[in-house]
């Protein structure tokens, strides 16, 4: 179970260091970049936690889908980007495969 604790913990570093890139404007921004580089930092080392116990392609596939929809949410609330339909179909069929991924797929070690 600690897993999916740290897997959450990956997705929400991962989420907040791509957030803040647009924020460091070329390195110029010492606050973004201290939350890029933790960010990124805590996240790889929290998912390197999560491969002891799940399958690494398993823990990357939910790590990655789930962190572009998220990030998408988060662009859309900080900088006022907005997706069109297509963008949003291809995101739900993202989440999706992780859903199916959990539910449905024998690799996934419980």
């Amino acid at each position: 179970m600690h897993a999916y604790l740290y897997l959450a913990i990956a997705i929400l570093s991962e989420v907040i260091a791509t957030a803040s890139l647009k924020a460091v404007e070329g390195f110029s921004k010492p606050l973004p970049l201290l939350l890029v580089v933790a960010g990124y930092g805590l996240s790889f080392w929290m998912l390197s936690l999560v491969v002891r116990t799940l399958p690494v392609g398993i823990a990357y596939a939910i790590w990655a889908g789930l962190g572009i929809v998220l990030v998408s949410v988060a662009a859309a609330v900080l900088y006022g980007q907005r997706l069109d339909v297509p963008a949003m179909l291809g995101m739900a069929l993202i989440v999706g495969g992780v859903v199916v991924i959990q539910l449905f797929s024998r690799s996934v070690t419980h």
